[in-house]
């Protein structure tokens, strides 16, 4: 009990408890603390050890490289400026209405935070596009700040880039495909729900003139057409592996070949994924355009510093996740739950990854925190494993914008006020999204328990 009992503890103190001195709160130290004191329990040896390292970052290694490469692709829309064009487009389309506009941000939003699979970078990233067009609207800095943490948020997990849904999978160990399916109705209908509820906020109003877009969707493409070439070869290598099973990196030899090469590589075996290696084809693509190439330090740089914390919390979770598995603690766990009911189980592990991700801000530290265990559990109840990925990534996303303390409304917050010079209360935007981040929840439940 006592190699069961002690790293989950220490887990939960460290990542908990903000007054621990230098490092309460660091959800990073609580993790590597976690797996060291399951080490030493455990009597795993320091070359053992070490094997449990490099096998738990292994196990995570290809969603540490979406949220690496994602990054560095959104950086380089950025500077190709395949953003703006998207966001113009969609004005063009959508933007001669308040409510269209809405419908245009919350689509560039929720493109965004695909790319970099986190929500407080996408709402950094491309929030800052959007904050002036919605005060123009008259909207309140609190219903701005409702947008941005709902379009990035549900950007996160969205298909077919979706870093919430590859890491629930990965954790679960389950086919992704399958997850990212069902995932493709469910983001959905919480996008159009949090579209639906924003409308409220511009009941009765008229749209700025110097907000109405001066020229058509045509006009737009017509002269930046070229910006979203590597936006187009990526949706098309993705699509076509997603909807006809047609995989560039098998029918392609000489793709095959390299692919082959790295798939023996411990960690950056990673890249092989298809999605993964599908953003770096997109990205080499970019390069191809003298506005990123000559821009390449930048791009590597801010796109490296969006995810950072990100990918430190991964490679941590993958080192607990490792050594979990070589000291038998995983096992141990499932063993425990024979004597639980379903029900407690399930509602004690949504309640635990809400609580985190309410604490942190992140979908991936909650899952990262609770389905290590939680996943094992579940599928020892006879649980669908899809379907434990499915409402691992909704429940974790439902969690990270929920009040009291959700940290990523008050990154949001602290954008729109310093942008707009106002002090926006964080408490009312968690609060405006809460209609949405039941809705994750409770799909989150209903799959777990169907």
């Amino acid at each position: 009990m006592i190699e069961i009992v002690v790293p989950l503890v220490l887990l939960f103190v460290i990542a908990l408890v903000q007054k621990i001195p230098w490092i309460g709160g660091d959800i990073r130290i609580a993790l590597m603390v976690a797996a060291v004191s399951s080490a030493v329990i455990s009597g795993l040896n320091p070359g053992e050890t070490l094997f449990a390292f490099v096998d738990g970052i292994d196990r995570l290694s290809w969603v540490i490289m979406l949220s690496i490469f994602g990054s560095l692709y959104a950086e380089a829309q950025v500077k190709l400026g395949a953003m703006d064009t998207t966001l113009n487009s969609l004005r063009a389309v959508f933007g001669n209405s308040p409510r269209g506009l809405i419908i245009a941000i919350f689509i560039s939003l929720i493109i965004g935070g695909s790319f970099l699979g986190d929500a407080i970078a996408a709402a950094t990233v491309i929030g800052f596009l959007v904050i002036h067009s919605l005060t123009e609207l008259k909207l309140k800095p609190e219903q701005i700040g409702m947008i941005i943490l709902l379009g990035a948020s549900i950007g996160s997990i969205m298909p077919p880039i979706t870093q919430g849904v590859f890491l629930s999978a990965s954790l679960v160990g389950v086919d992704p495909n399958p997850v990212i399916k069902l995932a493709f109705i469910t983001v959905t209908l919480g996008a159009t729900f949090a579209i639906l509820e924003s409308f409220r906020f511009v009941r009765g109003k008229k749209m700025p003139s110097e907000l109405i877009p001066e020229q058509s969707v045509f006009q737009i493409l017509k002269g930046r057409w070229k910006t979203l070439i590597p936006l187009f070869v990526l949706m098309v290598i993705v699509m076509a592996n997603t909807l006809f099973d047609y995989d560039i990196f098998t029918e392609f030899t000489f793709l095959a070949a390299a692919m082959d090469q790295l798939k023996g590589i411990p960690i950056l075996q990673g890249v092989t994924f298809q999605v993964v290696s599908a953003i770096i084809i997109a990205i080499l693509v970019s390069l191809l355009f003298p506005s990123v190439r000559n821009e390449t330090k930048g791009v590597i740089k801010n796109g490296l510093a969006n995810v950072n914390k990100t990918v430190q919390i991964q490679i941590s979770a993958g080192i607990m996740v490792g050594v979990f598995y070589a000291s038998g603690l995983i096992d141990k766990v499932a063993l425990m739950t024979e004597s639980l009911t379903s029900s407690m189980v399930k509602a004690g592990g949504a309640f635990g990854m809400v609580v985190i991700g309410m604490l942190t801000g992140s979908q991936t530290t909650a899952q990262s925190v609770i389905m290590t265990f939680l996943g094992p559990m579940l599928e020892s109840l006879n649980t669908d494993p899809t379907l434990i990925a499915l409402g691992a990534s909704h429940i974790a996303a439902a969690g990270q914008n929920m009040p009291p303390v959700g940290l990523t409304a008050f990154v949001v917050c602290g954008l729109i006020g310093g942008i707009l010079n106002q002090k926006v209360d964080p408490l009312k935007v968690m609060f405006l999204a809460l209609p949405n981040s039941l809705y994750f929840l409770a799909i989150g439940l209903i799959v777990w328990f169907i």
